[in-house]
C-alpha cells in the first residue's frame, strides 16, 4: 500500500515554499554522499534557464560561481553543513560525554571556576569578579559611594588550564569505502568534527588527510566535495610498481596506502606546537599499498611486505611522541584480517584500536579526540 494519496492542485490547498536553507540541506545531502559531481552538474544548466530553487540558494549566499565559473558552496554554506552535522550526531549519543580538552590544572583557560583569587598583572581583565572586586573597595573604603577601586581590591575567576592539540585525521578514499555508506558516514563525522574544534577548541588545530593509492590533504571544501576513488581494475591479484617521478602508464588510485598518510600526517604534526599531538585513521580495508623510496607499490590481496612498511610508521609517529588511534569500519567476518591488523597498529604505538560498524563511527571517533588525549589505552 502507498504512504501517500496525491489530488490535483485547485489552488485552495496552502503552498508552503521552502527557505533557502532547508533547499540548500538538501543539496547539501546529495554533495555528502557524491561528492562535486553534484555541482559539477549544475554547471550543464545555463544561466538564463537557472532553476528557480538555484537561484533563492545562491541569493542567500550559500553557493556561488568561482573565478572560473564553476559552482561552490561558499563558507556561509559549509558552517551550515558543519553545524548541522555535529548537532545531528550529538542525537546519536549522549550529549554529556563530549566536552572540553580538561584538565587538573588551574591556569589561563576559557572555563570559569567558581574559585577566585588576587589579580595578578597579565591576567585577563575578562576574569575579573567584579561582585568581589566591587565589595573588596566597599570594605576597604568603609562604607559609602563613590566607590574608588585600588589595585588591592581586584579578584580573578580560577579558570581551567585547557591543552592545545594537534590532530590530524586519516580518512580512507579506497574504492571500498563507497559501499554500505562507510564514506558518507566517515566524511560527516570529519565535517563535525570540524565544526566542534571551531566552536569549542579555537586554540586547537585540525587537518584532514584522504589516503589512496597516495596520500594528499584537503581543506575544508576538498573534503566536503571529495568522494572515493573509483575502481580502475578488477584483477584477482595485482603487483605493481610505479616511479613516482617517471610514472609508466595510468596509476590506479583505488588502493590502501596508510603507510603514506601516517606519513604525511607525521610531517604535518612535527610541525605544530601544541603540547598534544594524535592521528585518527578511519579505514575498512588492510592496506594494499606502501611506498618504498621513490616508489609506491600495489599488492592485492594485502601482503605482510605492506603491512610490514604501514606499521614501521605507525612507529615512527609513537616515537614522535604522536597518539594514534586506529578505527575499522567491519560489515561482516571478511574483515577478520583488518581486526587484526588495526589491533598490530595499536600495540606497536601503544595506542587506540576498535573496530564498528558504520552506525558507531561518530561516538568513537568523538570519544578518542575529547577523552584519549592524555592517557594512552588500548581497546578492542
Amino acid at each position: 500500500m502507498s504512504e501517500f494519496e496525491y489530488s490535483k492542485w485547485d489552488g485552495s490547498q496552502e503552498f508552503l515554499p521552502q527557505s533557502a536553507d532547508k533547499l540548500f540541506d538538501q543539496l547539501s545531502e546529495y554533495i555528502l554522499q557524491y561528492g562535486d559531481d553534484v555541482l559539477r552538474n549544475l554547471e550543464d544548466v545555463d544561466d538564463d534557464d537557472l532553476p528557480e530553487v538555484i537561484e533563492l540558494i545562491q541569493k542567500d549566499g550559500l553557493i556561488e560561481r568561482d573565478d572560473e565559473g564553476k559552482w561552490r558552496v561558499t563558507p556561509k554554506g559549509i558552517r551550515r553543513i558543519q553545524d548541522k552535522s555535529l548537532s545531528e550526531l550529538f542525537q546519536t549519543f549522549n550529549r554529556d560525554g563530549i566536552g572540553r580538552h580538561e584538565t587538573q590544572q588551574k591556569g589561563e583557560g576559557t572555563v570559569s571556576l567558581e574559585d577566585t583569587r588576587p589579580y595578578v598583572y597579565g591576567d585577563s581583565l575578562a576574569n575579573i569578579d567584579m561582585h568581589e572586586t566591587l565589595k573588596n573597595a566597599y570594605i576597604r573604603q568603609g562604607g559609602g559611594v563613590p566607590i574608588r577601586l585600588s589595585h588591592e581590591d581586584y579578584v580573578v575567576h580560577e579558570t581551567e588550564y585547557q591543552t592545545r592539540c594537534a590532530t590530524v585525521v586519516l580518512i580512507d578514499m579506497s574504492g571500498s569505502m563507497g559501499r554500505y555508506g562507510k564514506y558518507y558516514t566517515t566524511k560527516k563525522v570529519a565535517i563535525a568534527l570540524q565544526a566542534m574544534v571551531r566552536a569549542q577548541y579555537p586554540q586547537d588545530s585540525i587537518q584532514m588527510i584522504g589516503f589512496y593509492t597516495f596520500a594528499s590533504p584537503m581543506t575544508e571544501r576538498q573534503l566536503l566535495n571529495s568522494a572515493p576513488k573509483p575502481v580502475s581494475m578488477y584483477d584477482s591479484r595485482v603487483h605493481l610498481r610505479f616511479d613516482l617521478d617517471k610514472p609508466q602508464g595510468r596509476v590506479p588510485q583505488h588502493f590502501t596506502n596508510i603507510q603514506a598518510g601516517l606519513r604525511l600526517a607525521r610531517s604535518h604534526l612535527l610541525r605544530q606546537s601544541a603540547a598534544n599531538k594524535q592521528i585518527i585513521v578511519i579505514t575498512d580495508g588492510e592496506p594494499t599499498a606502501h611506498l618504498e623510496g621513490r616508489e609506491v607499490v600495489l599488492i592485492y590481496p594485502p601482503a605482510e611486505k605492506t603491512a610490514a612498511h604501514t606499521l614501521n610508521e605507525v612507529r615512527r609517529c609513537a616515537g614522535a611522541g604522536i597518539r594514534v588511534s586506529s578505527y575499522a569500519l567491519i560489515e561482516d567476518y571478511f574483515y577478520i584480517g583488518l581486526v587484526n591488523f588495526v589491533q598490530e597498529m595499536a600495540r606497536v604505538s601503544n595506542g587506540v584500536a576498535a573496530y564498528c560498524s558504520v552506525d558507531d563511527l561518530g561516538k568513537f571517533v568523538f570519544e578518542s579526540f575529547i577523552g584519549g588525549r592524555h592517557t594512552r589505552r588500548y581497546t578492542q
